[in-house]
């Protein structure tokens, strides 16, 4: 495993790091699976695990804190998300900060999160939801350093919307967050624009998350394919969506070369860019982990291969079903 540096706050933490959404809420998740994944991921280097209270109702975060429980001589970086106060997502403009992160609210979940982890201090605290027009509030600004002060956070950042990779520019210009969380793939590639080159100027860490655009850069959706009920993919994957999102994919498997997956392919896209910190794919299964990890061994992709995949850039703007 290869590790970078994590922005400002100087952890060094693994490139392939652990995204926990898949411990809890989804269907066929399972407490003892998701406990061998984790133990293996950590095996194999991972010391990076982001997890959130909405993720099962902080149930994937008492995971993480087992799993911390079981590693005390491991160091492993936690990092959380507050879920705004209305429960929605994503943040729209027409929100108003009352009703998504008032102080006491900051403040409620941060503690119920730390209760859930079993933990005094969490590495690093996460706003679910942003919309850059709260981002002169002072009063998120002055709870972030009263729980830093208090010794609760030892970093804050936020999660910014899916395919709104400049919405969340105006808190970082702010100073007072030290990480941010966005949708970084072969297909998304629009948060090299203006957020990668502000975060460096800032020093401020890149957690690339969905790395298989939920899916679809694993090779194995299919337009056919359908999902169980109450599994949140269903809401995602409508017809527009998936079709479309398994033309771009079958668009790309001529270029996956032989001995690689998809999937291994869309990760060293990620891994090239030396600007993200760690990348977070779910991976509930031990396969997974194995095959994810291995991507961390320095070798990239194929000379001329990272120039072919930039032409596959797709730029889209949230709807109704993006969530």
């Amino acid at each position: 495993m290869i590790y970078r540096r994590f922005g400002r706050t100087n952890w060094e933490v693994s490139e392939v790091g652990y995204g926990m959404w898949g411990m809890a809420g989804w269907k066929a998740s399972d407490d003892e699976q998701s406990a061998r994944s984790l133990d293996l991921a950590v095996e194999n280097g991972v010391n990076f695990f982001d997890t959130a209270w909405g993720y099962g109702e902080g149930h994937s975060e008492e995971l993480l804190g087992e799993l911390v429980k079981r590693h005390p001589s491991k160091k492993l970086y936690t990092a959380s998300k507050i879920p705004p106060k209305n429960f929605k997502w994503p943040a729209k403009p027409e929100y108003r900060f009352e009703d998504s992160y008032p102080v006491e609210h900051i403040m409620e979940y941060t503690h119920k999160t730390l209760k859930n982890l079993g933990l005094e201090q969490i590495d690093l605290m996460q706003f679910h939801t942003w919309d850059d027009g709260w981002s002169q509030r002072e009063e998120w600004q002055r709870a972030i350093e009263d729980l830093k002060t208090a010794g609760k956070i030892g970093a804050m950042g936020i999660s910014v919307n899916r395919w709104e990779p400049e919405n969340g520019i105006k808190a970082l210009q702010t100073g007072k967050l030290d990480a941010v969380q966005v949708i970084y793939n072969i297909f998304d590639q629009a948060p090299e624009d203006r957020l990668f080159p502000l975060c460096e100027e800032l020093d401020i860490a890149i957690i690339a998350r969905v790395p298989f655009d939920e899916g679809t850069l694993t090779g194995n959706i299919t337009k056919e394919t359908t999902f169980p009920e109450g599994d949140w993919r269903g809401t995602y994957f409508v017809p527009e969506n998936l079709n479309s999102s398994v033309d771009h994919a079958d668009a790309l498997r001529p270029l996956v070369p032989a001995g690689m997956t998809m999937a291994e392919m869309a990760l060293r896209f990620i891994l090239e860019n030396k600007n993200v910190a760690t990348t977070i794919p779910g991976m509930r299964k031990q396969r997974n982990v194995l095959a994810n990890t291995a991507t961390s061994d320095g070798k990239g992709l194929p000379i001329g291969l990272h120039q072919e995949l930039k032409k596959h850039r797709w730029d889209r703007v949230p709807t109704s079903w993006s969530q």
